[in-house]
């Protein structure tokens, strides 16, 4: 890419939201690949990653660049179409879902919050280099001339297999700031140890590093909404990009699973006491699917208030953020219900091996992940119920005074 047109893209790119004309075409072309993703699912679980033929469709598709900025050749697509490629490749195959929803957000957050040397250097002439890690599990890091030594170990570091550099985070041990770095894959030990029982093939496996010396360029404040690259998508900060992709990831495991029980119940219809035949599977089918509608309709109206606020270059509110986190978690367990509602009314058919038993697995593990867990869901009441007055979102916590401190302030001002 020539200096005058990065120029040009980067004055472009700044201010408003961009809403990506490129999606759009990449949508068919997943549409095209997805019968292969399909496919691969059976290998997928048995190599514990995805396969190099579905990776390889992968990039080819573009799918990779949804969340790079603009500046550097990515797609830096809008909130809303992230949520439709992610929900999408989910209904496809979940583990594919996950790992790509989790190598594109951390390879584009990486490309706008990171140093400029560094990301010149990792996204040079329009190319990328996949990213993938863990965030959410503090390591330590000692600040030495000219960067850190990076100490820890991490889990769940989901698309592992398919990337060439590692994200992770850690707290400088002088300041106690919360850093994200960026290094080379093959720098850490690898411990292969993914052995789960769903989203098997998303390849979320365990990483260690001691005193690794990583360059400050490399790395960037995990709370940052401020980005060096890129435009408006990029101010909502890494957790709430965290948001998008997992409630993509949420709907479309539950739209295969209705699609799958309907092509199953019409197989059914008209044999001998046939449960599909019944008024009371006909209701609970018609509650799933608008449990599902409803909670994608949630999603939807959150992020179209997100992205109107981006694009009038502001920042989330305290209750956009709460209602970010909520719409998610509302979204994962509508899902489960709609998967065991599904599971229900299948009966063996789920029992056996094939797409319902796998998508079943792969549910009931995306559940277990942090942002869709009791703790987020109720920091998300005491905020909406006016009990967390003045708090805030820092990363997936919600900092608020704890009550002895509310009394001491308020009889020091008596």
């Amino acid at each position: 890419m020539s200096q005058t047109l990065l120029e040009s893209t980067a004055l472009e790119s700044t201010g408003r939201l961009h809403v990506s004309d490129d999606v759009p075409a990449l949508l068919v072309r997943i549409d095209e690949i997805t019968p292969l993703l399909k496919s691969q699912a059976d290998e997928n679980e048995e190599l514990g990653r995805l396969t190099d033929t579905a990776v390889q469709a992968l990039h080819n598709s573009g799918v990779f660049r949804l969340g790079i900025p603009r500046e550097l050749g990515g797609y830096e697509a809008s909130p809303r179409q992230v949520i439709e490629v992610i929900e999408k490749l989910s209904c496809a195959d979940a583990s594919t879902g996950w790992a790509v929803m989790a190598l594109q957000m951390i390879t584009g957050t990486t490309a706008a919050y990171q140093g400029k040397d560094a990301t010149d250097e990792l996204f040079a002439n329009g190319g990328y280099h996949l990213m993938a890690g863990q965030g959410t599990r503090m390591g330590q890091a000692k600040k030495v001339d000219g960067g850190y030594l990076l100490t820890g170990s991490w889990s769940f570091a989901s698309g592992l297999p398919h990337a060439s550099h590692i994200h992770t985070a850690a707290v400088v041990l002088e300041t106690g700031q919360p850093l994200v770095f960026t290094l080379p894959k093959e720098q850490a030990t690898i411990v292969d140890n993914w052995d789960v029982m769903g989203l098997k093939a998303s390849g979320s496996i365990d990483y260690s590093c001691e005193d690794l010396f990583v360059p400050e360029s490399y790395t960037y404040d995990v709370t940052t909404k401020e980005s060096v690259y890129g435009g408006a998508l990029y101010r909502m900060g890494l957790a709430n990009m965290s948001g998008i992709n997992h409630a993509g990831w949420a709907l479309g495991v539950g739209r295969r699973m209705l699609d799958e029980m309907k092509a199953l119940a019409q197989k059914k219809s008209g044999a001998p006491g046939a449960s599909v035949d019944t008024d009371q599977f006909a209701a609970e089918y018609a509650k799933a699917e608008a449990t599902l509608r409803s909670a994608r309709a949630f999603v939807f109206e959150v992020w179209r208030d997100n992205e109107a606020t981006l694009d009038s270059d502001e920042l989330l509110s305290a209750e956009q953020e709460t209602l970010t986190r909520l719409a998610l978690n509302n979204a994962t367990w509508s899902a489960h219900e709609v998967c065991m509602t599904v599971y229900k009314w299948a009966a063996t058919a789920a029992l056996r091996h094939g797409d319902l038993q796998r998508f079943f697995r792969d549910m009931h593990a995306g559940t277990q992940h942090m942002t869709s867990g009791p703790v987020v869901l109720q920091a998300c009441g005491r905020m909406l119920s006016g009990l967390a007055k003045d708090a805030e979102w820092v990363f997936f916590s919600l900092a608020e005074e704890a009550p002895a401190e509310k009394a001491s302030a308020t009889e020091a001002g008596k």
